[in-house]
């Protein structure tokens, strides 16, 4: 197609990307491409006043619609009760078993728990059509074990890659596109037919979205192909995650620009903290301490979570929770502890009026559902108001966080990291770690942590001081445990030579590093 290069595309492949599938692709990238990338300079311009000294607050200039009295669409009945929501990576076993899991609904993503290999977001593509089927089997090579959709599965939702990761495999114009754009529009236009017919919409959750302009820029994608495909206003529906610092102070904003296509903002916690440390990368009174103490008590992230609660219900939209990463334990001591935290943790949750909440596995479900599922009373809480709250000022948002930055932490933050840019420069996106099912997020933290306490001249426990040459030595030793955990046949087929260069790389590096995936991905194929 004039315009359009893609890589050579093999049966079935090609008779689901069509002429006509290409054509809208094109056509959806002309138009908004140009836009997207002044968004993203914008992104930089806002970036460089908060490096110069200021700090994020709420834009003046929007006040009346914090202030006006307006509500989001109707809800469609089906994303009224979300009471538990498990997400996870498109590979085709890991779909169906989420989709057959004991959730409300199950969020398949190309984003944070992906590694964007051309083969795996194409064959993504391919397991979520066959998901909207109702049809999808697989057999596993390894155990001949058989695999297949039950009845009335969990509610499927496809969450895109950010607004800044391009689709490398893909050019219009001699021009990559980006990634966003690809995998919305190849969702789209493989399933919005059989959804429709269903009764039902295509639903997506829209990552690392930083001010309400992004979010018009999404509304006006939708707008657009629902009338390309001439479906009615709605078809499309959204969930935004809140997970950048910016993006908190923008909530109404967001909400209100997406008015006839949003349902629901969720609290993205791990790129959240993330985005803390990125944004105020050059404040050296906000630098975190040990990842592992940075929960949902620290007074900087209850106040985005009761602030998101607040905003949302004001305006008729669900206000979803965050995600417990843990992994179930076999041994039946560690594995209660595991269930304590997750249930102490959700509870804070639905006590802030969350409508509903995250696992990365199974194995939480029915510990999460005594919470979010006996312990409401309805589908959702959108009748809490949070009313009588304080208002929530831009330094409760901002608060530095208490604790300590100590030699365990930073070595563990080092071997996550490792392990993690390893396996997704091999094409595993989501991982389990210690315990943990990590994704980008989380490696994400690990290596900005460091960087910004090598930034900020910071001391450990043990009393050393955080240096370029202290990384590299503790480097150097939790490589070679990682090692010995992996063995040797894995540290040569994995990459670990090349993530070990690039974790090096980033970490040290004089300016941060924006998203550690932007490099990796010119390490996978």
């Amino acid at each position: 197609m004039n315009g359009l290069k893609l890589p050579k595309l093999e049966q079935p492949v090609a008779g689901l990307i069509d002429q006509n599938c290409q054509q809208f692709l094109l056509d959806l990238v002309r138009n908004f491409r140009p836009k997207l990338q002044r968004l993203l300079a914008n992104r930089q311009q806002r970036q460089q006043q908060i490096d110069n000294g200021a700090l994020p607050d709420f834009a003046p200039e929007t006040k009346s619609i914090r202030a006006g009295e307006w509500r989001v669409a109707r809800l469609p009945k089906d994303l009224t009760k979300r009471r538990l929501e498990i997400t996870g990576p498109v590979d085709r076993k890991m779909v169906i078993n989420a989709l057959n899991a004991n959730v409300d609904c199950y969020m398949a993503d190309f984003e944070d728990s992906q590694s964007p290999t051309w083969e795996g977001v194409i064959q993504g593509q391919i397991n979520l059509f066959d998901a909207n089927t109702g049809k999808m089997t697989y057999t596993d090579p390894t155990s001949n074990k058989r695999y297949q959709l039950n009845e009335n599965p969990a509610l499927l939702i496809a969450r895109v890659r950010g607004l800044h990761l391009p689709e490398k495999h893909v050019e219009i114009d001699n021009e990559v596109i980006p990634g966003c754009l690809f995998d919305f529009a190849l969702y789209f236009y493989l399933n919005y037919q059989q959804r429709v017919a269903r009764g039902t919409g295509v639903y997506y959750y829209l990552p690392k979205l930083e001010h309400s302009s992004e979010a018009q820029w999404w509304a006006d994608v939708f707008t657009f192909t629902e009338d390309y495909f001439q479906q009615s206003r709605g078809t499309i529906r959204a969930t935004v995650l809140i997970e950048t610092l910016p993006a908190v102070f923008q909530m109404d904003e967001i909400l209100y620009a997406m008015r006839e296509h949003i349902v629901a903002l969720n609290c993205g916690r791990w790129d959240y903290i993330f985005s803390y440390i990125k944004t105020l990368k050059n404040h050296p009174d906000r630098v975190l301490p040990d990842r592992q103490v940075v929960t949902m008590n620290q007074p900087f992230l209850n106040a985005y979570s009761r602030l998101l609660v607040k905003t949302c219900h004001k305006r008729g939209a669900l206000a979803m929770g965050g995600m417990a990463a843990f992994i179930p334990s076999k041994d039946p001591a560690e594995n209660a502890t595991i269930l304590a935290k997750v249930k102490a943790d959700k509870e804070l949750e639905r006590n802030n009026g969350h409508d509903g909440t995250w696992i990365a596995h199974p194995g939480l479900a029915d510990t999460v559902r005594e919470v979010f599922v006996a312990g409401l009373d309805g589908d959702n809480q959108l009748h809490v108001l949070r009313e009588n709250d304080a208002p929530i000022v831009a330094a409760d948002l901002l608060e530095p966080s208490s604790g300590e930055r100590t030699e365990a932490g930073m070595r563990t933050n080092i071997r996550v990291a490792l392990q993690y840019i390893a396996a997704w420069i091999s094409g595993k996106g989501c991982v389990p770690i210690y315990g943990l099912m990590e994704d980008a997020a989380t490696a994400e933290i690990s290596r900005t942590s460091i960087w910004q306490w090598i930034k900020h001249g910071k001391t450990l426990d043990n009393g050393e001081v955080v240096t370029k040459d202290l990384f590299r030595n503790y480097l150097q030793q939790e490589a070679s445990v990682v090692r010995n955990e992996v063995g040797e046949q894995r540290w040569e087929a994995e990459n670990f030579p090349k993530a070990m260069r690039l974790l090096e790389d980033i970490t040290t590096a004089d300016d941060l590093v924006e998203f550690l995936t932007l490099p990796g991905y010119e390490l996978i194929q």
